[in-house]
């Protein structure tokens, strides 16, 4: 069962986040990159943060109670340790309150009185607190939790300062907790977990003088030898690895917010990637998907973004994940699986074809191109052909793709065929067409071909005036406004596209959390607000995706529950899901800058710069080949100037506002 703490944890994080925005942010923004909260009112505050390695993920749930203490408890997630039934939620799983400075003495009393002076988080969470006492003077504490970059664990790091005028005794006991998981419930039978310090004795610490301790949580197959842990040096590699994200891929604007949101949504993006014997698997986390990989999580989110963030491993989880996927290419055109989970050991199809093949060849055409490797190209083009033939062969007879359900998996109703899978189907067809002529390949027109027919066929089985607005019905017979008519708008279909916005942003759907999944409800997923947004700068209503983008990222990073985009409500409690962090990169990408992948070093440039801003640049992008930065002046007010600076190569240009401009990397 819960303990009290986190019973109350989530009820206030519940009641607090479902109204996300706030008139004056919890969070401030600080010089260092992090971000900072001062707990002087407004308490209690509880929240949670998922924090990710290559061999272990946390959920840190903690908080400042009435008193002004900190609080904290520790959801550890081993993705490599396998339990039984070995399905899609099978990592070892354990929830800690252990607190190492509980059983340390100052001056021979445990400390008490705890006062939270501040709270920041960059890539961990770092806590600083003071203590005025009468038997142990005054003193400071600051903790810093972090998961390690390649181990299976989560490292606490202590720094006692003594801020008093006399010395202070401190005893640290000896803490080595072991315990066995039942053998009967582990794949590999039963699993260590260890609780560590690593300093234990007596010590003075004189004033001005900090005394720093590390402790752990580990988990570990039995027989494995257990780890030296040494928190300051797991501390570095966290850090070098939170600073290589944030440092490629940096976006510039005039509006902090947005570029510090942008910034974070990289660590959560790219940190979730697990070593599984299947090979690097990217996971949504949330204390529920690990070691396994989803078409749309992964396949349609996540992996189109990876090449330009620079990130090597994400490429290679990318790659992976499009690999396992082919092996269940099949001549009875039977659907490939959802879900492949488990390492790679199996599959989950629990609702069927969700559309999937059109997730899959979307998000592959699209990555090949970004990413620029010929060798790959040619490894994952029979997968990306099979997918497109297999959408073929489900068109019914308005000639849109036919499926069971929609990747919200029968939450919400989505008919026999749906929007969002024929507007995915749509894209691969327009981005293979552009990979085969990179690959000499024959399929180029009849791939466009295809596209110009589906995209009349879902204008006359798709358009509709749904609630008084002349945009889309998610399905047919649909009279209820849904989130995801912002999928054309993502994909260039702009039939509809002032009505599909004026839908959009209505009171219907839009609320302070984003939008709604379905008019009416009281459901929401970050996803689906993720995309519009995309999709209403992608059409060129600039002011008001960049109005409301500034909303968002305030609430996100800023407000209640923080810092990055999460999965849904009610559902899952506001999880931290990291594919929705790749989505968010992609409204910068593909919305703000309008950048589509047309070849293996071309791409057509869409840059959609506010009224409000004279500049704004995106550097370090690490796609087609190259490593080049754009930038965005005005020059008037229908007229921008774009550099393309690719090493000691420049390129310049001078469009008319809206204007697309073709770009060839030299």
């Amino acid at each position: 069962m819960k303990s009290a703490f986190l019973a109350t944890c989530m009820l206030l994080v519940s009641a607090s986040s479902v109204a996300l925005s706030t008139s004056q942010p919890r969070w401030q923004m600080s010089t260092d990159g992090s971000i900072e909260w001062a707990p002087e009112k407004q308490l209690p505050h509880y929240d949670h943060i998922e924090m990710s390695g290559k061999q272990v993920s946390v959920v840190l749930r903690y908080g400042v109670n009435a008193e002004g203490a900190f609080t904290v408890s520790k959801s550890m997630v081993w993705p490599l340790l396998r339990t039984i039934p070995n399905n899609t939620h099978a990592s070892l799983m354990r929830r800690f309150d252990w607190n190492p400075m509980a059983v340390v003495t100052v001056n021979g009393r445990t400390m008490t009185g705890e006062k939270v002076e501040n709270i920041r988080l960059k890539g961990m969470l770092t806590v600083e607190s003071s203590y005025n006492g009468g038997w142990y003077g005054q003193c400071k504490i600051i903790r810093e939790y972090l998961p390690s970059v390649d181990k299976p664990v989560l490292v606490e790091n202590y720094f006692l300062i003594n801020t008093g005028k006399s010395p202070m005794a401190v005893e640290i006991p000896v803490m080595n907790n072991r315990l066995f998981t039942d053998p009967k419930k582990g794949v590999d039978g039963s699993y260590l977990i260890e609780m560590k310090a690593d300093k234990h004795g007596y010590f003075s610490i004189q004033p001005g003088d900090t005394l720093a301790f590390s402790a752990h949580i580990a988990g570990y197959k039995k027989g494995q030898p257990a780890l030296t842990i040494n928190g300051q040096q797991e501390k570095q590699l966290r850090m070098a690895s939170v600073n290589g994200w944030m440092n490629n891929l940096v976006l510039e604007t005039p509006d902090p917010v947005i570029d510090r949101m942008f910034a974070f949504s990289k660590i959560r993006a790219c940190e979730s990637i697990y070593e599984t014997q299947g090979g690097p698997m990217h996971g949504p986390g949330g204390e529920s998907y690990y070691a396994a990989i989803w078409a749309n999580d992964q396949a349609e989110y996540i992996n189109p973004y990876f090449p330009f963030t620079g990130y090597e491993y994400g490429n290679a989880s990318a790659l992976n994940s499009f690999n396992h996927f082919a092996r269940f290419m099949n001549n009875e055109w039977k659907p490939i699986p959802s879900s492949i989970v488990a390492e790679g050991l199996d599959i989950w199809n629990g609702v069927g074809d969700r559309g999937d093949a059109a997730m899959i060849a979307y998000g592959a055409s699209r990555y090949l191109l970004a990413r620029a490797n010929r060798v790959e190209a040619e490894q994952l083009w029979p997968l990306i052909t099979w997918c497109l033939d297999y959408c073929n062969h489900r068109l019914n007879e308005g000639g849109v793709v036919a499926s069971d359900t929609d990747e919200l998996e029968n939450r919400f109703p989505s008919g026999d065929a749906n929007l969002c899978t024929s507007s995915l189907y749509y894209d691969a067809l327009i981005s293979a067409a552009c990979l085969a002529q990179e690959l000499g390949k024959g399929n180029a027109a009849i791939y466009r071909k295809q596209a110009a027919a589906l995209r009349k066929n879902m204008e006359t089985y798709f358009g509709s005036a749904v609630e008084g607005f002349d945009t889309y019905a998610y399905y047919k017979g649909n009279d209820i406004l849904r989130s995801w008519i912002s999928i054309p708008l993502t994909v260039g279909i702009d039939e509809r596209a002032e009505a599909t916005i004026n839908a959009l942003f209505s009171p219907r759907l839009w609320t302070e959390n984003g939008l709604l999944t379905q008019a009416g409800s009281d459901t929401f997923w970050d996803r689906s607000t993720l995309y519009a947004l995309r999709g209403v700068y992608a059409v060129g209503e600039t002011e008001k995706a960049t109005d409301y983008l500034h909303r968002y990222s305030t609430t996100r990073l800023l407000g209640e529950h923080v810092p990055y985009a999460i999965e849904a409500w009610p559902e899952g409690g506001q999880r931290h899901l990291s594919a929705e962090s790749g989505l968010y990169g992609r409204i910068i990408t593909e919305g703000m800058f309008g950048i589509r992948p047309i070849g293996f070093n071309s791409f057509t440039l869409t840059p959609r710069l506010p009224q409000a801003w004279d500049h704004m640049a995106l550097r370090k992008i690490r796609a087609f080949g190259a490593e080049f930065d754009i930038e965005i002046k005005r020059l008037a007010t229908d007229k921008l100037q774009v550099k393309i600076v690719n090493g000691n190569k420049i390129q310049r240009h001078i469009i008319k506002t809206g204007k697309q401009l073709s770009v060839k990397l030299k």
